[in-house]
C-alpha cells in the first residue's frame, strides 16, 4: 500500500509526524479516511476519534475540532486538541460529560444548541471509548 506523510498539531505539541497508511477523520460533514493520492481538500473537524493506520497498526486519538488539509505534500491536521487514547484520563474526560450536562440549564437558543451538539460529540466519544471495539 503506498503511503503518505501526515502530520497532526496541537497547540501543545507536534502530536503524530510519519509516514501512514490511511488517516480517518472525525469531519464535521462526516467521516472520511484519506489514503495516499487523495484530492486536495481542506474539512473542518468535529470532536471525535481519529485513526492512524501505518504497517498494520492502528493509533486512536481523540481531537477535539479543528482542521484537516490535504494537499499534495501529504495531510496535516491542525487540533484544537489532540490525546492519545494512552493518555486520556476517563475519570476526568467523564466529570467534563457531567459538567457539560450541569451546564445546558446556563445556555438558551442557538448557543443551547451548540452546547448540546458538542455535548453529544462527547457523549459519542465516550461511547466508542467504552465499547469493545476499542479494547
Amino acid at each position: 500500500m503506498a503511503t503518505f506523510h501526515f502530520d497532526l498539531v496541537s497547540p501543545e505539541k507536534l502530536a503524530f509526524s510519519g509516514e501512514v497508511d490511511q488517516v480517518d477523520i472525525p469531519g464535521v460533514e462526516g467521516d472520511f479516511g484519506v489514503l495516499a493520492g487523495h484530492a486536495p481538500v481542506v474539512a473542518g473537524i468535529r470532536p471525535g476519534i481519529l485513526t492512524i493506520t501505518a504497517g498494520g497498526r492502528h493509533e486512536k486519538i481523540i481531537v477535539l475540532g479543528g482542521l484537516a488539509e490535504v494537499s499534495e505534500s501529504g495531510l496535516t491536521v491542525l487540533a484544537d486538541v489532540a490525546t492519545s487514547l494512552d493518555e486520556l484520563d476517563r475519570m476526568q474526560f467523564a466529570e467534563t460529560i457531567a459538567e457539560m450536562e450541569e451546564n445546558l440549564k446556563e445556555h438558551e437558543g442557538s448557543e443551547l444548541d451548540q452546547a448540546i451538539e458538542r455535548l453529544d460529540h462527547f457523549k459519542s466519544i465516550q461511547h466508542e471509548l467504552n465499547s469493545t471495539a476499542m479494547h
